[in-house]
């Protein structure tokens, strides 16, 4: 894997929006101020981290992972991951799994209890990806409430 698997930076805004279009058939958005408020609130916060695999200068795999303080557990945070998505004509190159391990690298050293990630996938081969980067699909049940019509 020649891949560089790093957080995101200032500069990767364009990158990161053309391989979200992957991603439950995203439309590249009008870069206006919204989104560029957005991603300045992001770049400005601490708990939120895009973690990227660029390869030959081109954002190829990312997934975002968010760490939530707790007042239970010790007070310890816990993380959360999303948006894990990959180019097409990247995938099976374990990219995701990297972009996978930097983000329990982050929760671990958060000293989180637990990296939590939800699915709509029921591919088998992203099932099976979950499971072989060491989360459970079994541990815990999720429940999804939409506030907004997005099909």
């Amino acid at each position: 894997m020649s891949a560089m698997i790093r957080e995101i930076n200032e500069n990767d805004l364009s990158g990161l929006l053309k391989l979200y279009m992957h991603l439950h058939d995203n439309p590249f958005p009008e870069l206006d101020s919204r989104v560029q408020g957005v991603w300045e609130s992001i770049l400005n916060d601490k708990n939120h981290h895009i973690i990227v695999a660029e390869e030959d200068g081109m954002i190829v795999s990312t997934c975002i992972c968010l760490i939530v303080p707790n007042l239970t557990r010790g007070q310890r945070p816990f993380a959360l991951v999303e948006n894990v998505v990959t180019h097409p004509d990247f995938r099976g190159k374990g990219l995701a799994t990297a972009c996978l391990n930097f983000a329990k690298d982050i929760a671990l050293s958060e000293n989180c209890t637990r990296l939590m990630l939800m699915t709509g996938s029921n591919e088998k081969s992203t099932l099976d990806m979950y499971e072989k980067a060491g989360y459970d699909p079994n541990d815990k049940k999720a429940f999804v409430q939409w506030l907004i019509d997005i099909h």
